[in-house]
């Protein structure tokens, strides 16, 4: 068992699963590799858990023994994240001594940014267009990725819409396929 253990939290740092330094655009994975290597690590007590209250000599060892996890987590849990956000951003969101609440800051500050994002993708589909630079299949998976990016940030794409934007991407030349479509 600790074999499969010890694997398993040491996956978790090879390259594909290596932590993106937060960036404008790089905030949901970002968010995901930081939530999955402090959980595997087991440092992300002080995220689900509110602080323990802080010991006393009168405390009991196991209430010692709660602090000191919730405080290790919390601290480790700080120093991890803010190593993997860049400076420019760093100084956009308020500082915080618990894990937590910085957490929570970092969140607020990327919601806002979110509807900028779906703008630019929204953009960024309406102005796409079919130039042979690779197979059409390639390009209608190419809008699709977009139109996924559009569902995790919460915005209704009906596959009606895509279709619409899809066929309005192609040449002239796939014209015989789009009144087939529409028919």
């Amino acid at each position: 068992m600790a074999e499969v253990f010890t694997a398993f939290s040491t996956a978790i740092f090879n390259e594909n699963a290596r932590i993106p330094i937060l960036s404008g655009d790089t905030y949901a994975k970002w968010k995901q590799k930081v939530l999955l290597t402090l959980g595997c690590s087991d440092l992300d007590l002080a995220l689900r858990m509110d602080e323990s209250p802080i010991s006393t000599e009168s405390s009991t060892p196991a209430a010692k023994g709660n602090y000191e996890r919730w405080e290790r987590s919390n601290r480790l849990g700080l120093m991890l994240i803010k190593a993997h956000i860049s400076q420019n951003i760093r100084g956009s969101i308020p500082n915080n001594d618990k894990v937590k609440a910085y957490m929570k800051g970092i969140d607020e500050q990327f919601v806002s940014s979110d509807k900028a994002l779906a703008s630019t993708l929204m953009k960024r589909l309406s102005s796409m267009a079919f130039d042979r630079s690779h197979i059409v299949r390639e390009h209608i998976m190419e809008m699709r990725d977009i139109a996924a990016k559009f569902k995790s940030l919460e915005v209704d794409m009906s596959e009606p819409f895509l279709v619409h934007f899809i066929l309005n991407s192609l040449l002239t030349e796939y014209g015989p396929f789009k009144i087939s479509y529409n028919t």
